[in-house]
């Protein structure tokens, strides 16, 4: 399926994998709606492509119901849904304090994985009202994003690897449900990226896992990123996938 002419959403476009993907979408020739919890950050990266910035929480039904409502109201029924939305919550299941963290477990399932199928559910039923765009009757390409934690996750991430494993394991099904209306949906596993989540690691910690990475023996850029998500888009024989983007790593105990 071509990118230019299209329209896209991309969640969690305000900063990191987003952010790269909607830069780059634009640059093919898309209409880009930025979604983002903070509209100020959608906002900046909307001013740089010309497109539409708009406050959407993705574990709230209603507001990514209104936010596709306004980008299909604007630019047409979105062809390119991109989910870059997520947390990276870090918890033990038993902790020192051996305090509960059943909360902050849910909360990272609430937006990775019922987040992402949400945005999954909002899109496919705007694409699959849609007319096909191309002669193989596609309709749409739904690209969510998982982790390599998924598989390899390491100590305290139980919520995030479990939250990214279920999005992982809803590629197939999805894709094979949404074959019938012609809609496309792959995932995409990272490794380590360069975005604000890890940003935050110790140095340590991050020279750690880099001694895991064959290589390239870097940090993955979110340029990378979205240059999968472009040829995803275009090859019509890659669905119901996981992709991992991870120079061969895989990730330590730790």
């Amino acid at each position: 399926m071509r990118i230019a002419g299209m329209t896209a959403v991309v969640t969690g476009a305000g900063s990191g994998l987003g952010a790269a993907t909607a830069r780059h979408l634009s640059s093919q020739g898309a209409q880009v709606a930025c979604l983002d919890r903070s509209v100020e950050a959608a906002e900046e990266v909307a001013r740089h492509i010309n497109g539409i910035a708009i406050a959407a929480d993705v574990s709230d039904p209603v507001a990514v119901e209104a936010a596709f409502s306004r980008a299909e109201a604007e630019y047409g029924v979105p062809r390119i849904v991109v989910s870059c939305a997520g947390v990276g919550t870090a918890s033990r299941i038993l902790p020192r304090d051996g305090a509960l963290t059943i909360d902050a477990f849910e909360h990272t399932l609430r937006v990775n994985l019922l987040g992402t199928y949400t945005v999954m559910n909002i899109a496919a039923r705007a694409m699959a009202a849609a007319e096909p765009v191309d002669p193989d009757g596609a309709r749409g390409v739904i690209i969510n994003t998982a982790s390599v934690a998924y598989e390899d996750g390491q100590i305290g991430q139980a919520a995030y690897a479990a939250s990214k494993g279920g999005v992982a394991s809803m590629t197939l099904p999805a894709a094979r449900e949404l074959a019938r209306v012609g809609i496309r949906v792959m995932t995409i596993a990272p490794g380590l990226f360069e975005t604000a989540m890890s940003a935050g690691l110790p140095d340590d910690v991050r020279a750690d896992i880099l001694k895991n990475v064959p290589f390239p023996s870097r940090m993955g850029l979110p340029e990378e990123y979205a240059q999968l998500v472009e040829q995803i888009v275009e090859n019509s024989m890659l669905n119901g996938t996981v992709i991992r983007l991870d120079a061969a790593a895989r990730m330590p105990i730790k």
